[in-house]
């Protein structure tokens, strides 16, 4: 799978009068920062998927949104490609920069311009970290419900280009169901309000539609997220178990009895014992796999729901269930869970994070298949699942400085999210496609759907110039994945060039 962007397949980039082009820049936006030596360019380079670099062309850091505009109004004219970049900690190659292309930084714009504790709102500006806006909702008793784990790094401009989630989406949902409003800035420079503080806004909800969009339609330059009352109670569940099939089942068992957790996660021994070593959060390092359930809402019924979930949990085949003891044993598990990702990089020189989602009975195949999939190439791989909402986070432990085996991580990954598709889930549930799954939505759309988005694309970004080569594959990318099916005697994609 090769991440950079093919100008043969995805299409030519224009060359660039650079010089000409940092002269207008800097006379359109005088305010912005603008990196033009390789020295600043570098640590640019990638994001969270860095076994894929390139320098781009230029960096911008605007501090306000007019000069967003001027900026974006500026390379519309030089018809040169944009890429918009938070704070750089998503995983899938999203934010990848092109080498004759402007990346665009918004991490200057991290004012959070009002907390509003009447209407339950914020208002802040992209580059605003995710835990920021409840820290500053804290002294209201109030939070910022979506909580990924990078939530410490991450902006809320890059949770509304991947439409992130975290432990608690299960019951408090995506960002797509915590946000009111954004502001986005079109490729041409127009400015856009998409949604509203109100219940419902006129016209079609292109909020939705624009939140998980991977930065291909606009840039975000203001965000109106909801807030949330803290619950009064919060107590989490830990549950192992000696068999990883048993832990998958009991997920389901779980929402079978109609309880809807506040968070429910998985983890199998490799990460517990990570975990373990990193954190010393109080996990079984013997277990097969644990469960994290948290259960929140007023006493009373956060007790009654602990009880019977535990009781659910027993039944289930686990070995041993226990309460966290007070809000510190609490934090702790949830600092287990939450440090996950770096504490397998402890125990290996190179992880791989696959982001896929599956239906909840499909849990304990999808599992075994992942283990005889680890057996056949030969290569390790931790599951750290939101298992609740079925939100699978295989790491895939390689080491780069060995030949071949980057090239079977990404194998291995691209069979994975293959098998989701097959299962009835979907390639990514919060990472995004960026260029790391852009071969595997192959897989998951047909002709028609892919059209469709493209239209959607070209609707908002006729020049195609927002992060050109990202999402959503071209049909000669399908073709030359092969993916290429005869359905009903007729030959798909008949325009294109056969090999």
């Amino acid at each position: 799978m090769n991440l950079l962007y093919d100008e043969a397949i995805d299409g030519p980039l224009p060359d660039i009068d650079r010089p000409a082009l940092i002269k207008a820049l800097r006379e359109a936006a005088p305010g912005a920062a603008l990196l033009h030596e390789v020295e600043q360019l570098r640590p640019y380079e990638c994001d969270g998927l860095s076994a894929y670099r390139t320098v781009p062309l230029l960096v911008v850091l605007p501090e306000t949104a007019e000069q967003v505009q001027a900026i974006l109004r500026c390379c519309h004219r030089f018809q040169v490609p944009v890429v918009a970049r938070g704070a750089g900690t998503g995983l899938s190659g999203g934010a990848l920069p092109l080498a004759k292309g402007v990346l665009l930084s918004l991490a200057r714009l991290k004012r959070i311009l009002e907390v509003d504790p009447v209407s339950c709102v914020a208002r802040v500006q992209p580059g605003v970290r995710n835990l920021a806006i409840s820290e500053a909702a804290a002294p209201h008793g109030l939070y910022y419900a979506p909580d990924p784990s990078s939530q410490i790094a991450c902006t809320i401009g890059g949770n509304v280009a991947e439409n992130a989630g975290g432990v608690h989406c299960l019951k408090y949902g995506l960002t797509v169901h915590n946000v009111l409003r954004v502001d986005v800035i079109t490729m041409d420079g127009e400015r856009l309000t998409l949604g509203s503080e109100a219940l419902d806004s006129p016209g079609l909800d292109l909020l939705a539609l624009f939140i998980g969009s991977e930065g291909l339609l606009g840039v975000v330059v203001e965000v109106t997220v909801k807030l949330l009352p803290k619950p009064e109670v919060a107590k989490v569940l830990l549950a192992s178990f000696d068999d990883v099939a048993k832990a998958g089942r009991a997920v389901s068992d779980i929402i079978a009895a109609g309880v809807v957790p506040g968070g429910l996660e998985m983890m199998d021994n490799l990460s517990i014992r990570a975990a373990e070593d990193f954190i010393h959060a109080g996990y079984p390092v013997d277990a097969a796999a644990i469960l994290l359930c948290e259960l929140d809402g007023v006493e009373a019924d956060v007790a009654a729901d602990c009880e019977r979930v535990r009781a659910v949990l027993i039944n289930a085949g686990a070995v041993d269930c226990r309460l966290a003891r007070d809000e510190n044993e609490r934090k702790q598990f949830w600092a287990g869970r939450k440090n996950a990702f770096p504490a397998v990089g402890r125990i290996s020189p190179d992880y791989y994070c696959m982001d896929g989602t599956i239906p909840k009975r499909a849990l304990p195949m999808v599992l075994e298949k992942i283990g005889e999939l680890s057996e056949h190439y030969g290569l390790r791989v931790a599951n750290v699942f939101h298992a609740g909402d079925g939100n699978m986070h295989p790491l895939i432990l390689f080491d780069a400085n060995q030949p071949g085996e980057l090239e079977r991580a990404e194998e291995i990954g691209g069979k994975i999210l293959e098998l989701c598709v097959e299962v009835g889930g979907s390639i990514t549930g919060e990472h995004g496609v960026g260029r790391e799954k852009i071969n595997q939505m192959c897989t998951q759309f047909n002709h028609d759907e892919l059209e469709t988005f493209h239209a959607v694309k070209f609707a908002f970004d006729p020049d195609a110039l927002l992060n050109p080569g990202k999402n959503v594959p071209t049909l000669a990318r399908c073709a030359e994945f092969g993916r290429l099916h005869v359905h009903h005697g007729q030959l798909p994609h008949p325009h294109l060039e056969r090999f």
